[in-house]
């Protein structure tokens, strides 16, 4: 077998080299009749001569039907207009993708249909039948030779007829081509691997596959097939990058949080579409990688569901979330800002779970009265680094916060354990999106120990907004892009979608109002003990507590709320810096004013209209 196997390597060799082609008898070889020669030369440009072959045919269906029945063409006629009008109406089902190709199929059908009906009546060689057959063949068959999907299936054909050769070279022998499709950027195959191949093998020799083919440096993917049996694999290969330029939002994908939502398009086309409730999401990349417009793209689609709150935490003073604060029910832009936000989340947590416990309910189902809540979180080190007391409320949000809907999306360059803090954060991360890493070990750091073994190649991704997603539903490195969102598009979607955003439903409003309205006093002072009277009898003991003075000044105010001479009094705060801090918490919609130049919280029964 092995003797066998090497004449006709030679021989294929041979014919490379243009040898004089050789048959193989009981191991011989004899010159290889001229017949055979030209069955094997119309065989393997079978896909140009086409046409010829085509014209052949329909000569020989019009001088049969003229010698069976020349008085039926009426019939040949009608046959060809209904086939011409049913390829124009339902082409698309048998291949045809384009107008265009049906359009050049009908005309192909009745130029074909006519000739065969007139060749019917008067017959084939009555003039000038013979001639206009052969015209009508050259003129048609122009653009099926300019085709571009054609040409690029002959190439992918004549490539695939080397496999063989390809594998020995690539370490890969006894494998085989099962079948091969051609698409828009490029070409896709299904191969069956010889006994003892994986498809983690050819993961390792995508290099050298990419040499044996001739393509560019990045072109070669490689997936488990559908049927997900071990001795196959599916190879992709692209002509062209259909990523190299950006692709702008087309708008939100989903209108609930329970919906997958679409961050954008796989290289095939299909949407990347990823679920977020009930799942814990980590963003990663180096800096420039499209980390923040990956979060813009979720923010747009969030924007539209009319069952989520969302909160948002970004330390660069709002340089990258604050174009959305219209959407956003909390925009947290300072450490101490940030450690309230996820305190205050903390408590509508552990209100929740008691509500369900109570309800005897074991999940929280998103509605608009009672919508989930996602805290976005950029730049994740930074908080670590700047509120380690936040740290620690984020880590119980990523241990308890699925089953009451309350969900952490953090975006950070490194999820270290040190940058991630030392809790179990980064375990809890469900939905990992890697954008490009700067280092090969950073990929196992984003998206787990031995992913870069398994051709979670993140490093090799070459332009901003590129990135592999790791989720329940996305289990093999699949490349996508991000979609882009321009600052005006950004503008224009926060401004449509801002009314229309959900406000906590009340078990989260009676929480927040319990956890923070108590002010903070030294231990053995409380304000029931307090005598009644003007603020200014509050000061003592208010003033112990600088950093939540204000805050908890505006809870012990009563109905008509304080004036602000009074709270500067309460809290020693400049008229600048008092007018600053209550603008924040107005936004926040933590506090506003009852009257001009009288502040207070606000509370779960206050209207939210109440002006600013």
């Amino acid at each position: 077998m092995s003797s066998y196997r090497q004449i006709r390597r030679q021989a294929r060799q041979a014919r490379r080299a243009g040898m004089q082609p050789m048959m193989i008898i009981n191991g011989d070889q004899f010159p290889t009749p001229l017949g055979i020669i030209f069955a094997r030369w119309a065989w393997r440009y079978r896909s140009e001569l086409a046409p010829v072959f085509v014209a052949m045919d329909v000569g020989a269906a019009g001088w049969w039907a003229h010698a069976a029945s020349p008085s039926r063409w009426p019939l040949a006629t009608i046959g060809t207009a209904i086939l011409a009008v049913a390829l124009m109406a339902i082409g698309g089902r048998l291949g045809l993708t384009t107008r265009a190709e049906r359009a050049y199929a009908a005309t192909c059908v009745l130029a074909a249909g006519t000739w065969v009906a007139v060749a019917q009546a008067r017959g084939p060689l009555s003039a000038p039948l013979p001639v206009a057959l052969a015209i009508g063949a050259v003129i048609l068959a122009v653009p099926w030779w300019a085709h571009r999907r054609r040409r690029a299936k002959v190439r992918v054909e004549r490539t695939l007829a080397a496999w063989p050769d390809i594998a020995q070279a690539v370490g890969l022998a006894g494998s085989q081509v099962m079948s091969a499709t051609v698409d828009t950027w490029g070409w896709r195959a299904r191969f069956r691997l010889a006994r003892g191949q994986t498809i983690t093998d050819v993961t390792a020799r995508i290099p050298a596959i990419e040499s044996g083919l001739g393509t560019f440096r990045g072109a070669v993917r490689v997936y488990p097939t559908p049927d997900d049996l071990a001795s196959r694999c599916e190879i992709r290969v692209l002509n062209t990058d259909p990523h190299a330029d950006a692709i702008p939002w087309p708008g939100p994908s989903v209108t609930s949080i329970t919906q997958p939502i679409e961050i954008g398009p796989f290289e095939d086309a299909e949407p990347c579409q990823v679920l977020f409730i009930r799942r814990h999401a980590l963003f990663a990349g180096t800096t420039g990688a499209g980390k923040s417009g990956g979060l813009s793209v979720l923010l747009g689609n969030l924007a539209a569901c009319g069952d989520v709150v969302i909160w948002a935490i970004d330390l660069k003073k709002g340089v990258e979330l604050g174009p959305w604060q219209d959407c956003l029910g909390r925009l947290a832009t300072t450490p101490e800002e940030a450690t309230a936000l996820l305190r205050d989340a903390v408590a509508i947590q552990q209100a929740r779970a008691g509500w369900l416990a109570t309800e005897g309910r074991r999940t929280w189902e998103p509605s608009p009265s009672m919508p989930a809540l996602v805290i976005i979180i950029d730049e994740y080190a930074e908080l670590t680094e700047e509120a380690p007391d936040a740290v620690r409320y984020a880590d119980s949000l990523a241990r308890l916060g699925r089953a009451v809907a309350v969900t952490l999306v953090a975006a950070t360059q490194r999820p270290t354990q040190k940058a991630m803090g030392e809790g179990a954060v980064r375990s809890q991360m469900d939905v990992r999106i890697c954008f490009r890493v700067r280092e090969r070990r950073d990929v196992d750091l984003v998206l787990g120990q031995g992913m870069l073994t398994a051709g979670w190649n993140a490093h090799q991704l070459n332009a901003p907004g590129k990135f592999l997603v790791s989720a329940p539903e996305h289990d093999t490195p699949r490349r996508a892009r991000a979609y882009l969102l321009t600052d005006q598009t950004v503008i224009r979607t926060a401004a449509y979608f801002g009314p229309q955003r959900p406000q906590l439903d009340h078990v989260s409003r009676n929480a927040l109002n319990a956890a923070t309205c108590q002010p903070t006093v030294e231990p053995g002072y409380s304000y029931d003990d307090a005598p009644e009277g003007s603020a200014s009898e509050a000061t003592t003991s208010l003033a112990q507590v600088p950093e939540d003075a204000l805050w908890s000044a505006l809870c012990a105010a009563p109905a008509e709320g304080y004036a602000i001479g009074d709270l500067m009094a309460l809290t020693g705060m400049t008229r600048p810096t008092l007018y600053r801090r209550l603008r924040e918490l107005a936004i926040a919609r933590r506090a506003f004013q009852v009257s001009r130049g009288r502040w207070r919280a606000r509370l779960a029964d206050d209207d939210p209209t109440d002006s600013l």
